[in-house]
């Protein structure tokens, strides 16, 4: 610090001194920055001194900030270089004969030219004043010259406006000489996902969401690329006509890119001008129709009662005892897998003097809620406090970077039904689907079903006015569920690891 401090000649007072980089002493208009730090004390120099250096280095930041090529840069060289060759082009042809159509250039765009380039337009001038042309073979030599001229002015223009990188610069020097070379890149940049992706990261956004759709915007990103696409309506569809996906998936993927696309239309000053005016492309599309009877081939089917003493027993025989518990308590609470698995010894609490289990988090506020413990589980959760080494009830040995404590169970469960003949429309989550059913069968009526299982039931009386059943009707409803009885025969399933 002290190397930036100083004293002139015959004079007490110390100064601070800063030299500016030369790649910016244009945009800052010095060579040196220079401060009286107005004491003849040393010390106090050094410690005055910090806040003009952080300034003044503040300053070269944001003319080196200023100087960057833009997003895009690529697309205005290759338009100027491409518009001048077109224009050699045609004055050539006109120069052999040729009939040439007029260039639809308005006098408002020559005048944008002309601000936007006049060191361009005064070579032009220079040369055309200079250059006779009195023959085809010197008029084409002069639009040889000029072409080449502003081909070699482009580049040392853009080279004085911006910092560019030593791949910039090569990237320059290729578009210049061979426009057509150039791959249109995608506008979902590495850049703007990851700003979107910062976004919704502040805004609580769950990480996996963010991830999955900051995922289908790659894809998409990549496709532009590979096409060579503007993205518009009709780019859009043909993308999501290229993934064989089903109509509900492709739905995830438009809502991924509706959310971006008005996040960038908000807070992207770049996007809001090449995009202004323009519509969302990912609305209003015609997405294939599901038939009921595919829908109906589709759906998740429930567990039937002796289907889960099945799954139970086969559990506790091949001494998967966590899996076994984990059964029993999605049964007799119709909760979800995740949701059992982030269940700690602190959520199982008394309500109005009703042991429930608390669920403290989830999507929707209905989710939120206290179920009370069937009579069949208390045994089992008192274990389950005794015996947990870290406060959760379920054991799980998950490493998930989402913090989800179900993925090994829930593989355990997969490949436990897949032994014992289940398909794809059976999966843990069919146990909500079981439970809502038998409680349906015993008379519970239907919104207090949606309180025990976190349901919204879809009306302002219920959702909005009423402060729910008691612990003690949602004990009584549950109860009805029957305990599960294991089957009397010998399983002989191959065991499942």
């Amino acid at each position: 610090m002290a190397d930036f401090i100083f004293r002139k000649r015959d004079e007490s007072t110390w100064y601070v001194r800063l030299a500016v980089p030369v790649d910016v002493q244009k945009i800052i208009g010095k060579k040196v920055f220079v401060q009286s730090l107005k004491t003849a004390s040393r010390p106090e120099a050094i410690h005055a001194s910090h806040a003009h250096l952080a300034l003044w280095r503040n300053q070269i930041r944001g003319a080196r900030k200023a100087k960057e090529a833009p997003d895009g840069w690529q697309e205005s060289i290759v338009a100027a270089t491409t518009e001048v060759e077109t224009l050699i082009q045609s004055r050539k042809r006109a120069a052999i004969g040729e009939v040439v159509p007029a260039m639809s250039v308005t006098d408002s765009d020559v005048q944008a030219f002309r601000q936007a380039n006049p060191d361009i337009v005064t070579l032009i001038e220079k040369w055309e004043d200079t250059q006779p042309g009195n023959d085809i073979a010197g008029d084409l030599r002069l639009q040889d010259t000029l072409q080449a001229g502003f081909k070699a002015m482009l580049e040392r223009s853009f080279r004085a406006k911006h910092s560019l990188t030593v791949e910039q610069q090569q990237e320059l020097v290729s578009l210049i000489e061979s426009p057509t070379s150039y791959q249109k890149k995608s506008p979902l940049t590495t850049a703007r996902l990851l700003s979107f992706r910062a976004y919704r990261l502040d805004k609580k956004i769950a990480e996996k969401t963010v991830d999955q759709q900051e995922s289908k915007l790659r894809k998409l990103s990549e496709y532009l690329t590979t096409n060579q696409a503007p993205l518009d309506t009709d780019t859009v569809a043909d993308w999501l006509k290229s993934l064989e996906l089903s109509s509900k998936t492709l739905t995830q993927y438009l809502l991924a890119g509706s959310v971006f696309w008005k996040w960038a239309n908000r807070y992207d000053e770049r996007w809001r001008a090449d995009y202004k005016g323009r519509v969302n492309p990912f609305e209003n599309h015609d997405l294939p129709k599901v038939r009921a009877k595919d829908r109906a081939a589709s759906k998740r089917k429930d567990y039937s009662l002796e289907d889960l003493e099945v799954l139970y027993d086969a559990a506790q025989k091949r001494g998967l005892h966590v899996l076994a518990d984990l059964i029993l308590l999605g049964f007799y609470t119709g909760a979800r897998i995740e949701e059992l698995c982030q269940l700690t010894t602190n959520n199982v609490v008394t309500q109005e003097k009703i042991l429930c289990f608390d669920f403290p988090d989830s999507k929707t506020y209905a989710g939120i809620r206290y179920v009370p413990v069937h009579p069949a589980l208390k045994p089992i959760v008192k274990r389950l406090q005794r015996d947990s080494v870290d406060d959760y009830l379920i054991h799980s040995t998950s490493r998930n970077k989402y913090k989800n404590r179900s993925d090994p169970l829930s593989k355990a469960f997969g490949r436990l039904k897949t032994a014992h003949g289940f398909g794809k429309q059976h999966v843990f989550h069919s146990f909500r689907g079981t439970v809502v059913t038998q409680l349906q069968r015993a008379n519970v009526p239907g919104p207090l079903i949606a309180q025990i299982v976190g349901h919204e039931t879809g009306t302002v009386t219920y959702d909005v006015y009423s402060q729910g059943a008691s612990p003690l009707q949602k004990l009584k409803a549950i109860s009805k569920l029957p305990r599960l009885k294991p089957p009397a025969k010998t399983d002989t399933t191959p065991p499942v690891t």
